[in-house]
């Protein structure tokens, strides 16, 4: 005996079928979310190639130690006082991170090739999203990368060497000034809105005082060990004890100069991150192709430079 009761005319039509428009939605949006999976993953793979790299070029360093590749004490290549130097006069830590800092331009410049062409494909903002968050990863790992070489070699930092003779002209604590960036960049952003305009200009001020304040207390530091290395007589040869007096406290004294480079490099991040704020996705992403692009002229400017027709002397 059937004792199911009445079937409703809705439950006798079946569930009704999408029209095309909310199909071809739908068919999107799928398609967008399986290019974002593949692009994590990818992102993913890229991360762990990088930390084996990272762990190979480490091996190769201590093997080249074991075999002699750096010398101390000026054995063949003007070392002084037995300082572990390389074959650019450079610590090992430092040559990692020369190696390290070239990989990194590398896939900077494969990044913001990707950017670049999503840009202009006019991807929607929910995937133009994810070639922004991949650039701002990729920065992070260069603040990374100078973090641990500020450990064992913020000299190297400091001096510019990593960078190209243009680019060192621009340096300020290991890296840019960022409220100079800030400058390069908003003459290549899209139209802004009064709101934007007063956050980049709040931003601007924010940052230019605590650049200033930074750069008072470097220079309070060096003068500092200044004043320490010549309180006694610089006569020659010195009288030894108050000479490694004073070399002891000078190098108290230098060892904040790391703790200056973090705080730079902080600001420069943050700068960054508060730009992605106030800026729209499409924005941020022309911001990013910004900064890249100054910095590749730069460094183009360099190679110029150096390749320049010189008269004879």
């Amino acid at each position: 005996m059937n004792r199911k009761g009445p079937t409703s005319s809705s439950e006798q039509e079946g569930p009704k079928t999408p029209d095309p428009k909310t199909l071809r939605r739908l068919a999107q949006n799928r398609e967008a979310a399986r290019k974002s999976r593949l692009r994590k993953k990818a992102y993913v793979q890229q991360l762990e190639s990088s930390r084996i790299r990272l762990t190979q070029l480490e091996q190769e360093l201590q093997r080249a130690r074991t075999q002699g590749m750096f010398f101390g004490g000026g054995n063949i290549i003007g070392g002084d006082q037995g300082l572990p130097v390389g074959i650019n006069n450079i610590s090992p830590d430092a040559a990692l991170f020369d190696m390290e800092y070239t990989r990194w331009l590398e896939e900077h410049h494969r990044l913001m090739c990707e950017l670049r062409a999503a840009i202009q494909e006019h991807l929607p903002e929910n995937e133009l999203r994810i070639f922004v968050d991949n650039c701002l990863a990729h920065l992070d790992q260069v603040m990374n990368l100078k973090s641990m070489v500020a450990k064992t070699d913020v000299f190297h930092l400091v001096s510019g060497m990593w960078k190209t003779p243009a680019e060192r002209c621009f340096m300020w604590m290991g890296g840019f000034r960022p409220s100079d960036l800030i400058k390069v960049i908003l003459n290549q952003i899209e139209p802004l809105t009064e709101q934007q305009i007063m956050g980049i200009c709040a931003l601007q001020q924010s940052t230019q005082e605590a650049e200033e304040a930074l750069t008072q207390g470097l220079e309070a530091l060096n003068q500092s060990v200044s004043d320490i290395i010549t309180s006694d007589s610089l006569s020659c040869p010195p009288n030894m004890n108050n000479y490694m007096g004073q070399m002891a406290v000078a190098i108290n004294k230098l060892s904040t100069i790391e703790g200056f480079v973090r705080q730079a490099d902080n600001l420069r991040h943050q700068v960054i991150l508060r730009l992605h704020q106030i800026l729209t996705i499409r924005q941020a992403a022309r911001c990013l192709l910004a900064i890249a692009e100054y910095f590749h002229r730069l460094r183009a400017l360099s190679s110029l430079w150096l390749a320049r027709p010189r008269q004879d002397q």
